[in-house]
């Protein structure tokens, strides 16, 4: 009997079924007190159990021992079930037994890896109190708990105290300093290491180098790598791979390509980490073609080096190759983890792919990978770009589901895509139910008041966030200027810009100077405005210039339209609609031959105006319309309806605004023209296709014009809708026959 016991517990093979049959035999003939079958049992269970059904077969346990709970600790420590650890210790406790210098090491590090820093605190409590405390281990064991926990001070107490220190400990206080910034302490304690006689090793230099990169001290860690190099340490593969970051975000590509020529000496280009480092380094670097050519020199491709690679082709701007690479390696079936697909999913929705990445998302959901509290903020904007609304309440509910909502980074990634598809009540509501907010989340709410022409309300949460001792920076001002020239707030929007210096220390950068020129531009103070850009501290760039020609526009200011434009000719050679404004306003003067003297450089230049585009979402999906388009296919219903709705507007007195047409035809046409618009077919496609007194969402790609201005507002009365279009410039919310921009846009 006592040797199938012994072959059920020993064996390679033994499952829980054996597990289960000894634990029959030991109750039916009392083989607990034999401590090593005992502790067999225990161990083989605790590959197979959680602690809880575990420690029901702890309690039926008559006597218990040390080496009992040793086996399951080992085993749990082994496996990575840390929570179990503690759970165990916990245990030994109600049992009266008390662990020894041999155990506490395990409670320790589970109390590390976890970040529990209470249990540690019990746990160093409990071996200072049990005469462990000088026990050299256990006492290197708490250092390395503290700082993983943060308590720097904690650690060093106890590294103080330290009767004898070795180069781990040392490098690890290092590292523990570097970690959190503070390069002044590290530099302090590497010094007061060497001074001892304790001469650093890779370890040392590797820890600070890596602490100095994730603190955001990129400098100090390229300082350090040159240091270690001139002191005749050879960096290994760790070394190249932390320094490689830092040299990243600094931009300094020759020493990039230096260090990279270095690992390609020491035979490093081969390491995994080392080539994710360089992929990612050439792609903060904008060295495009380089980190292409280093991932196809890749022999059998790793994720962390498709993860990098996708990532460095977004942040150039090449979504289209970042595409074709995922869907290469997904055809290969390749298995990409949820930093692939939210790499991928995030590149599309930064790069105007916005249909692509829901499509991916829903994709990334079928292939059973379960998207991250990165993701969904990733993908949030894509909704909110092409205001699907639907498709944005999906995922909010995704993640209430998943738990996720009360991360501050999701959150306002929602108050953002509900104010960009028209709704900022839920915006707001977003807003008032977070368990925390940070700067993210006021700025994102401000902008979406904002963007809503609602000044009143972004000064209020502006206020209101002052007094939750946030402070303010320059995307905050940038929301309250903006809500300023929304509203034609002149005074209170000098006032904002010159606090913003005085009494914030945000100095004015480009872009509010830019608020500040569309603020004067929209009022019609257009000289006011040229002063501000001739006494602006550095060039102004197209931004600004571009916000004065478009006033120029509206307001017929021809003098100050060609100065602007020949501005932008020079700073956006290749964009068309600069060519346009000067050409319209051209036009609007019946200067034919100067408008067609504008044209011919476009067409010179092999410049294309852009159509005029809107989006509606009807159900699930999302509509695509262009100006003067009739591949749709229900634009034979679209026009029917179009007809009829005309009589009915023009039975209110309406009449076409046939100035709005830009072109050097008869007025007949004009009328044509003007019924073509991509915002007045987006909005009767809705009306067919969607239930009486529905509110209907239009996103449109150019400025909303004044004759489909007037017209949607008389069908938001006839239709007893709610209608709400995002131009370039703001939100418009159509309801009996008034918009709430007042006619100022």
């Amino acid at each position: 009997m006592f040797q199938s016991i012994s072959q059920c517990l020993n064996s390679s093979t033994s499952t829980l079924f054996h597990a289960r049959q000894a634990h029959a035999l030991f109750l039916k003939f009392d083989f607990f007190s034999n401590t090593q079958l005992t502790t067999s049992l225990l161990t083989l269970y605790s590959h197979y159990l959680p602690f809880p059904q575990l420690s029901i077969i702890l309690s039926s346990l008559p006597q218990p021992t040390i080496f009992s709970f040793s086996s399951i600790v080992h085993a749990f420590a082994r496996s990575h079930h840390f929570h179990h650890v503690l759970g165990a210790f916990s245990h030994m406790g109600s049992r009266g037994l008390v662990p020894d210098s041999y155990l506490l090491p395990s409670a320790i590090k589970a109390c590390a890896i976890l970040k529990a820093l209470k249990p540690g605190r019990q746990v160093h409590g409990f071996a200072a109190v049990s005469g462990f405390g000088s026990d050299s281990i256990l006492v290197s064991s708490l250092v390395h708990m503290y700082l993983k926990c943060n308590r720097i001070e904690d650690a060093r107490k106890l590294f103080d105290s330290m009767s004898e220190r070795d180069v781990i400990g040392w490098s690890a206080m290092i590292a523990g300093y570097s970690r959190l910034g503070l390069v002044d302490k590290a530099k302090e304690l590497f010094s007061e290491m060497r001074n001892e006689g304790v001469e650093p090793n890779l370890v040392s230099w590797n820890g600070m180098i890596a602490g100095f990169g994730n603190a955001g001290s990129y400098i100090e860690a390229v300082m350090l790598f040159r240091e270690m190099i001139s002191e005749g340490f050879l960096p290994d593969g760790s070394t190249v791979s932390c320094v490689l970051p830092g040299i990243g975000n600094l931009e300094d590509v020759l020493l990039g390509e230096q260090v990279h020529g270095y690992a390609i000496k020491q035979g490093l280009e081969l390491d995994n980490f080392v080539l994710s480092a360089l992929l990612d380094m050439y792609g903060r670097c904008g060295c495009a073609s380089e980190m292409s050519r280093v991932f196809n020199g890749i022999d059998q491709t790793e994720i962390g080096s498709l993860n990098a690679f996708l990532t460095g082709l977004s942040r150039n701007g090449l979504v289209d190759t970042a595409l074709e690479v995922f869907k290469k390696f997904k055809a290969r079936e390749m298995e990409l983890n949820v930093v692939t697909w939210t790499s991928i999913i995030a590149s599309c929705s930064q790069n105007g792919k916005d249909m692509e990445a829901l499509e991916l998302f829903r994709d990334m959901q079928a292939d059973g990978v379960e998207p991250n509290a990165v993701t969904i903020p990733s993908l949030i904007p894509a909704c909110g770009n092409i205001s699907a609304l639907m498709h944005g309440k999906e995922i909010h509910c995704f993640s209430l589901r998943k738990g996720i909502f009360d991360d501050v980074y999701v959150g306002s990634a929602l108050i953002d895509m509900y104010s960009n598809c028209g709704r900022i009540q839920l915006a707001r509501r977003c807003f008032d139910l977070m368990p925390s907010r940070n700067l993210v989340s006021w700025n994102a709410v401000m902008s979406g008041y904002a963007m809503h022409g609602k000044a009143k309300e972004t000064f209020e949460m502006f206020h209101m966030m002052l007094q939750t001792d946030h402070k303010p920076d320059s995307i905050t001002f940038t929301s309250v200027l903006s809500a300023c020239s929304q509203n034609g707030l002149t005074e209170e929007g000098w006032n904002y810009f010159n606090s913003m210096s005085k009494e914030y220390d945000v100095k004015p950068q480009m872009e509010h100077y830019a608020c500040i020129v569309t603020l004067l531009s929209r009022v019609g103070k257009l000289e006011e405005a040229y002063s501000v850009v001739k006494e602006m501290p550095f060039e102004p760039d197209a931004c600004v210039w571009g916000a004065l020609l478009s006033s120029c526009r509206v307001h017929h200011n021809l003098s100050l339209a060609e100065i602007a434009a020949e501005k932008l000719f020079v700073l956006e050679p290749d964009n068309p609609g600069n060519y346009v404004l000067l050409s319209n306003i051209y036009a609007s003067k019946g200067m034919w031959d100067e408008e067609n003297r504008i044209r011919d450089m476009m067409k010179n230049k092999g410049l294309r105006k852009n159509p005029g585009c809107s989006w509606i979402e009807i159900g699930r999906r999302v509509h695509t319309l262009l100006s003067g388009d009739k591949s749709h296919p229900q634009m034979k219903e679209i026009l029917e309806k179009s007809d009829k709705l005309s009589i009915e507007i023009k039975k209110s007195g309406y009449l076409p605004m046939t100035k709005s047409v830009l072109q050097d035809v008869e007025e007949q046409d004009k009328e044509q023209i003007l019924c073509g618009h991509s915002e007045k077919l987006a909005v009767v496609l809705g009306l067919i296709n969607t239930n009486p007194g529905q509110p209907l969402q239009v996103i449109k790609n150019l400025r909303i014009c004044d004759d489909c201005h007037a017209v949607i507002k008389v069908i938001s009365r006839i239709e007893d809708r709610e209608i709400f279009v995002r131009d370039t410039n703001r939100f418009h919310h159509f309801k009996d026959g008034v918009c709430s921009c007042g006619d100022f846009w």
